[in-house]
């Protein structure tokens, strides 16, 4: 059998599940395997090839699944291994693949590993993890640097039994593992063959660019002259023996069959460290997740903040990717939703009642039209919003949210002398950027909490559920469901989509994204309209001609529309048009 042209893993639909807000089979408020299980056929309907799982690893849930107590079985909330290997027979039957989430920059400090690393100084687990004695200064014990936790406060927390001090770069219950030991990159070898015996397809891999830290693990430099600790992360991400490590990853497991793998790297922008994780001559993961497209909102002080962006920027991140290194064999993971940011048609779209449905349709089309293997959230094919400004802090469940909110109120407290401080204006941040939007129930019909459980759910449901839930969507052509369904056929009809080159046009239009696909003997034309308002383009000089372009996909209904050289854009509106070449 002659080898394909291209690996099974870049035309792939993969759609991301956040296990305890997916369904909930048994009514105890939280999602679960058998929830799962239930829904396949709907997965399988809409198109999608791989299903990627949250961590459903036993765990103190301190940060919703991602500080795991034991990496080879499943926490009683979700179910059992047996059901895992239920829902992964299910998977594979219906011509799905299944991957996990590798959690191993850190572990829970209910690990077996870190209860012994902390129980002595001389235990032989002790450096499987970062401990360090503390400083003193002016007579008074700091912490052994100044590195700010990316949730607020120390980085290090002392551990009263032996004095000594460790790292966590999340919450004080996520102690980072020490990967310069050659003894822990084995167990974590081995927890990755322990799922691949089981059958896993693959791996997304949380933070995989902080295994290494910088030698001396240095005190960060003072930016922020308010607080006590500082942002590290020139010296936590990207650090000196971070490729070492994975390329040792690759031979010693990835190398050994036939998987899907896509690492996450926060704190990095730039391309050349970017590709080093991926170029195929490098021998380590087939793409990464990173987030400058994702950042676009937000200030350097927090996520949770927001800042006005331009469509020119947009732009720009979107075409530097599209074309970087691709002779070299550099590849994209596509997204704008995942657990981690807010709902994408609040965030690029308008989720008004009038054009929520358009510009949900409008963002599939930008995503689908892109090269790259392409991530869908659960929720983003029903067009989810966020939820409204109405909720009060109480609602948000997010470690990150309620630290920050903390920190902000404490500094406003002590900057004004009382207790009662207006926080209204982080509310009104968080109802924008909050990852708590991610995180409500899936709406799947418009029973009470949106039949997502029968009994009390462990997050509200959005209150919007009557009116949007898969049942409604299902049975309606029209519906944003339904155009997703409709646009993952067209990627997978159309190579240039996926695998085209990458050419902008109308480069300087505030409102129109507009580029060419070309692949072989096809070029595909996607026009996007971002904002309310309609848009004239002229498309005679950017594309010298339009005869031959057939159209194939849009998002307002009705009968396909032939394309002229000046075309005038509705609100919102996305196109795509096809044209073959003539092969004479």
């Amino acid at each position: 059998m002659p080898t394909p042209p291209h690996p099974w893993w870049k035309s792939a639909t993969v759609y991301q599940i956040y296990p305890a807000s997916f369904l909930d089979a048994n009514g105890d408020g939280t999602g679960d395997l058998a929830g799962i299980i239930a829904k396949l056929d709907y997965l399988k309907d809409l198109g999608v090839d791989v299903i990627w799982l949250s961590p459903i690893y036993r765990s103190p849930l301190a940060d919703m699944g991602y500080d795991i107590s034991d990496y080879e079985d499943i926490d009683s909330r979700y179910g059992t291994l047996e059901d895992w290997d239920r829902l992964l027979e299910g998977v594979h039957t219906r011509g799905m693949k299944l991957m996990m989430d590798l959690v191993v920059n850190h572990t829970s400090d209910e690990h077996a590993w870190f209860t012994t690393s902390k129980s002595s100084k001389n235990d032989p687990k002790r450096d499987w993890y970062i401990w360090r004695p503390g400083k003193v200064v002016d007579g008074v014990e700091l912490p052994p640097n100044n590195w700010k936790s990316v949730f607020q406060g120390s980085a290090w927390e002392r551990d009263p039994a032996t004095g000594e001090y460790y790292l966590h770069l999340y919450v004080s219950k996520q102690p980072d593992l020490n990967w310069d030991n050659p003894i822990v990159r084995s167990a974590v070898w081995d927890v990755m063959r322990f799922w691949v015996r089981r059958g896993c397809d693959g791996f997304r891999m949380d933070v995989i660019n902080l295994i290494s830290k910088t030698d001396g693990l240095p005190d960060a430099p003072l930016v922020d002259h308010a607080q006590n600790y500082q942002p590290a992360s020139m010296y936590f991400a990207n650090g000196p023996q971070v490729h070492k490590y994975i390329k040792q990853m690759h031979t010693e497991v990835l190398s050994h069959h036939d998987l899907i793998t896509v690492g996450e790297t926060p704190f990095t922008h730039e391309a050349s460290e970017l590709a080093a994780y991926v170029l195929p001559q490098n021998r380590e993961l087939n793409m990464v997740f990173h987030f400058e497209l994702m950042d676009i909102d937000s200030p350097s002080e927090s996520p949770l903040l927001r800042k006005p962006w331009a469509l020119a920027e947009l732009k720009a991140i979107v075409g530097r990717w599209q074309r970087f290194m691709r002779d070299d064999g550099f590849w994209n993971a596509v997204f704008i939703e995942n657990h981690d940011h807010a709902r994408s048609v609040s965030r690029f779209g308008n989720d008004s009642a009038q054009w929520r449905a358009i510009s949900a349709k409008m963002l599939a089309i930008f995503e689908i039209t892109q090269t790259g293997t392409l991530y869908v959230y659960q929720g983003q094919e029903l067009g989810l919003k966020n939820f409204p400004r109405t909720w009060g802090i109480e609602e948000y469940k997010d470690v990150a949210s309620q630290n920050y909110w903390s920190l902000i109120k404490e500094q406003r407290q002590k900057a004004q002398g009382k207790e009662d401080v207006e926080m209204s204006d982080l509310l009104d941040s968080f109802a924008q950027k909050a990852r708590d939007h991610a995180r409500t129930p899936m709406q799947w019909n418009a029973s009470v909490h949106g039949g997502f459980t029968t009994g009390t759910p462990w997050m509200r449901v959005n209150d919007d559920y009557p009116e949007c839930n898969a049942e409604q969507q299902i049975g309606d052509e029209t519906s944003v469901h339904a155009f997703w369904k409709r646009a993952l056929k067209v990627r997978k009809t159309h190579d240039a989509l996926i695998f085209g080159d990458f050419v902008m046009l109308l480069d300087a239009h505030e409102q129109v994204f507009a580029y060419t696909r070309n692949h072989e003997s096809t070029s595909a034309l996607v026009l996007l309209n971002f904002k309310e308002g309609k848009a004239e383009v002229d498309l005679g000089k950017a594309i010298g001609g339009v005869a031959g372009y057939a159209f194939v996909l849009g998002n307002y209904e009705g009968e396909g529309i032939g394309l002229e050289e000046k075309v005038t854009l509705r609100d919102y509106e996305g196109r795509v048009y096809v044209r073959e070449a003539l092969l004479i």
